[in-house]
């Protein structure tokens, strides 16, 4: 005779494992999708200061931290994925596998002198899947973008010295950036004390065009193209220390280390004289191995109060000042066309930052969703690392500051037992100096330039691995 009761049972699970399957591939496409995506996206930008060094740096929080100024290196949550400290990676649960992509929108102001222009982008910012792989083990790998390169400009025409009717004009341009994949895997020792390591590959390419040309139809114009390809595959090491205070506070203390190495790559500079678009002589310098990356190191906190409050700070130093790099002087001056192609340290500055932020979470238990959101805000100074007048004559350096907030939001309520999608909304202002030579007025003048973004990220947490009893 059969068991009603069974037969319920056997049922059940036949469709619960038939959903968690359907569940798995439906995800497994989503990450598919994702990494074909994201192997060629690039960070929304446009600015002529990223004609400097690799361009300009993306910002490398994720979704949870972006309305918080950055501040990772304290942050351990099993239920966020923190790609800033691989030593966070242990804190993953038994039951939960992560996934968490994120994209920005925002709107750009850059301001020279009289000139203005305003420029609005898109980005793709990053992907990341994490997992538990054995007791007090996770993993985590993914993909997101470190230099973004942009821009396109020209300047007016102006009366050649020594010519009574010959006018000039420049127009400058450029493209590309770096991006990195990274496997990392977080080992929590005992029960203070937790270690990371991620392996990193890191690739990418650049285009730098600056063209004269002149309004005499006989003339010669001339063409400077600068290109470089980075292939190399480097390593960053995590600590985080966990620090009761009672039965509800505790500090969490973090810091990495990111080794830096030399790259493997050629960059090129092809000098082209052009009679209208007919190139009449070309001469082509190339430099081997002609890229390094910076050794850096970050340290930082997070005071935890129960399952309410964070509040985090962090230090960065990346020594970008010790680093080969090809002196690629983009303008179309005597010394940037005569001078020796080489690739030599100093060109870059040594790059530092300082972030603060908190989040608060009314009651994560609470069945109102206001109750169940976490609140964000924070704010960072930092000193860029590409210099805009690489030959010195301006001792000032590019400077940045940012402001921002965002909010968390749970999609489905915390009493389910399967995992609690969240949404996280972060708005972002960032402003900008950054000090050049002017040619022209002879005095050191200032590109200042103003962000206002709107990120959003999308954190899935699925409960691959939970297991049902019948009794």
């Amino acid at each position: 005779m059969k068991n009603p009761t069974k037969d319920l049972i056997l049922h059940s699970n036949k469709h619960y494992y038939h959903s968690i399957s359907k569940m798995n591939k439906i995800t497994l496409a989503l990450v598919s999708t994702v990494f074909a995506i994201t192997s060629f996206a690039q960070n929304g930008i446009n600015t002529p200061y990223s004609r400097y060094g690799f361009g300009i740096q993306s910002e490398r929080a994720m979704g949870f931290n972006k309305g918080m100024g950055g501040v990772a290196q304290g942050f351990r949550n099993g239920k966020e994925i923190n790609t800033a400290n691989p030593a966070s990676f242990s804190s993953v649960d038994s039951l939960t596998a992560l996934f968490d992509l994120g994209i920005s929108l925002q709107n750009s102001n850059h301001k020279m002198g009289s000139l203005q222009q305003n420029v609005r982008n898109s980005s793709f910012d990053y992907f990341a899947f994490q997992f538990r792989a054995f007791r007090r083990v996770g993993m985590t790998l993914g993909i997101m973008p470190i230099t973004n390169i942009k821009y396109s400009f020209a300047s007016s025409e102006e009366k050649l010295q020594g010519t009574e009717n010959v006018t000039s004009s420049y127009s400058f341009s450029g493209d590309g950036g770096l991006r990195e994949v990274f496997f990392g895997t977080g080992w929590q020792i005992f029960r203070p004390i937790s270690i990371g390591f991620n392996a990193r590959y890191i690739w990418g390419d650049y285009t730098h065009n600056a063209k004269m040309s002149l309004s005499e139809s006989s003339a010669f114009n001339l063409s400077r193209i600068y290109t470089g390809e980075v292939s190399a595959f480097s390593w960053q090491a995590g600590l985080q220390y966990i620090q009761p205070l009672n039965s509800k506070d505790r500090i969490v203390i973090g810091a990495t280390y990111t080794y830096g190495n030399k790259a493997g790559g050629d960059a090129t500079r092809t000098t082209q004289t052009l009679n209208s678009t007919t190139v009449e002589e070309a001469t082509i310098d190339t430099i081997k191995n002609a890229f390094q990356l910076p050794h850096a190191i970050a340290a930082g906190f997070t005071y935890y109060h129960s399952n309410k409050l964070r509040i985090g700070a962090d230090f960065e130093l990346e020594k970008w000042s010790d680093v080969r790099f090809p002196n690629n002087q983009t303008g179309m001056s005597s010394s940037a066309i005569s001078g020796v192609y080489t690739s030599t340290k100093g060109q870059l500055n040594d790059r530092t930052k300082i972030a603060v932020g908190l989040d608060y979470t009314p009651d994560s238990e609470s069945f109102k969703l206001t109750k169940r959101m976490t609140y964000k805000v924070g704010g960072y100074y930092s000193k860029s690392y590409a210099q805009a007048d690489p030959t010195g004559r301006v001792t000032d350096k590019p400077t940045e500051f940012g402001v921002s907030a965002g909010v968390t939001i749970p999609i489905r309520n915390t009493h389910n037992w399967r995992g609690v999608p969240k949404l996280n909304f972060a708005v972002q202002w960032t402003h900008t100096n950054i000090p050049y030579f002017n040619s022209t007025t002879l005095r050191q003048s200032t590109l200042s330039e103003n962000y206002l973004r709107f990120c959003v990220g999308l954190t899935f947490n699925e409960r691959w691995f939970q297991k049902w009893k019948a009794q």
